[in-house]
């Protein structure tokens, strides 16, 4: 497993979020009333990048077709499709993405 820091804390206030690429895919970081959850920058509906949409507490609108996603979760409001989260940690004012290594298949946290 490989660690990533991908921004400081104080960087990402609540409802923020912060767009990171790390190994050429794009992810979206958010806090979620304290809490840091990342995604893939991809809609699981039509692949559609997600960073810009509407933050409804702990869901986030898609722009492109208004899917809601439950960021806590990784799933769809309706429950049906899935987003690839990735596991996260602050640590010593910095918020830490933690990736399997590159030869691991990923494991969709």
């Amino acid at each position: 497993m490989r660690e990533i820091l991908v921004a400081r804390t104080e960087d990402l206030p609540v409802g923020g979020r912060k767009l990171v690429f790390v190994d050429g895919r794009s992810m979206v970081v958010f806090n979620i009333d304290g809490e840091v959850h990342a995604i893939d920058n991809e809609c699981p509906h039509q692949g559609a990048a997600v960073a810009s949409g509407r933050l409804e507490g702990r869901f986030l609108r898609c722009p492109a077709h208004g899917l809601r996603i439950d960021l806590v979760e990784g799933r769809t409001a309706a429950g049906g499709l899935c987003v690839r989260k990735h596991a996260t940690e602050q640590r010593s004012g910095w918020i830490v993405m933690k990736l399997p290594d590159t030869n691991e298949a990923p494991r969709g946290e």
